[in-house]
């Protein structure tokens, strides 16, 4: 059984910097595609950064490409966002999500078929 399990959001302040991690078992972790969605209030979801399953190849949506980091331990099955310069618009829920096949970027979601239950990340100005 595929299971996903965020942690590390919380509240911070504009300009200030969260990592979150994303622990995954039941699967051939090093196999797949991982990515981070997020959904913010009234909007829909989207991928904002994706990672192939060598680490070689990773996708940065223009709104966080700089301030945020995608990276992943596969010996360890965990996938991380480091998360610099934060903005009050990045302030949403925040998903992890393992996909088989080519690794698409923008990351599609019905590519991904394996969700964890998301974390919420708090930005203030």
């Amino acid at each position: 059984q595929v299971q996903l399990v965020e942690s590390g959001g919380g509240s911070v302040q504009a300009g200030g910097s969260l990592r979150l991690s994303c622990a995954a078992s039941g699967y051939d972790y090093s196999n797949y595609c991982m990515a981070w969605f997020r959904q913010a209030p009234g909007k829909e979801r989207e991928g904002v950064t994706g990672i192939s399953p060598g680490g070689g190849r990773t996708y940065y949506a223009d709104s966080v490409k700089g301030r945020f980091t995608i990276s992943r331990d596969n010996a360890k099955k965990e996938l991380y966002l480091q998360m610099n310069s934060l903005k009050p618009e990045d302030t949403a829920i925040y998903y992890c999500a393992a996909g088989s096949g080519y690794c698409y970027f923008p990351p599609p979601e019905y590519q991904y078929n394996n969700w964890g239950q998301g974390t919420q990340v708090t930005v203030s100005s």
